[in-house]
């Protein structure tokens, strides 16, 4: 599968009060009014410059903060594609991979803000198109790819009446 899109550039330490401020998070859990407010404290204008298919990339840490599965849940909702960062937050990673938005782990220090990138997760690939380069990342083991396609770890369970935890390594 490959995933193309724009990238949305941030740094260092995004936590998840940036993903979707506290202000929000307490007073609903509309997906559609909480995807309307992502990114909003550090980009006024975040959400009306998104695609469908776009990607958040940033350094590291991504995803610091609370444990609150809003964060990933609003990205996807808002038609993010997946965050490519240095590293994440351990919760976060999970709460990504098990409500079914992809986190990629990949140095993203060449790629910048608006570059189109093509994803192919699999094969552990970063193409950044408009610069024409080509960046390693990890590749998404085929169980977690199949939680992804999926749309998450609950949808993949009901599916599959279970989890297989052989399939783990």
């Amino acid at each position: 599968m490959i995933l193309r899109g724009k990238a949305h550039k941030f740094g260092d330490d995004i936590n998840t009060d940036y993903i979707i401020s506290g202000r929000y998070k307490f007073k609903t859990l509309d997906m559609d009014e909480l995807a309307r407010h992502i990114m909003e404290d550090l980009d006024p204008e975040f959400y009306s410059k998104l695609e469908p298919g776009d990607f958040i990339v940033a350094g590291r840490n991504f995803g610091c903060g609370s444990s609150r599965e809003q964060a990933p849940l609003a990205l996807k909702h808002a038609g993010i594609a997946g965050v490519i960062a240095k590293s994440f937050a351990r919760i976060y990673f999970r709460n990504s991979i098990n409500n079914g938005l992809l986190a990629l782990i990949c140095d993203t220090s060449e790629i910048r803000d608006g570059d189109l990138l093509e994803v192919d997760p699999m094969a552990g690939t970063v193409k950044d198109v408009t610069r024409g380069i080509e960046l390693k990342s990890r590749s998404i083991p085929p169980i977690m790819m199949e939680i992804l396609n999926e749309g998450g770890l609950v949808s993949y369970i009901r599916k599959n009446k279970g989890f297989d935890r052989s399939r783990v390594s």
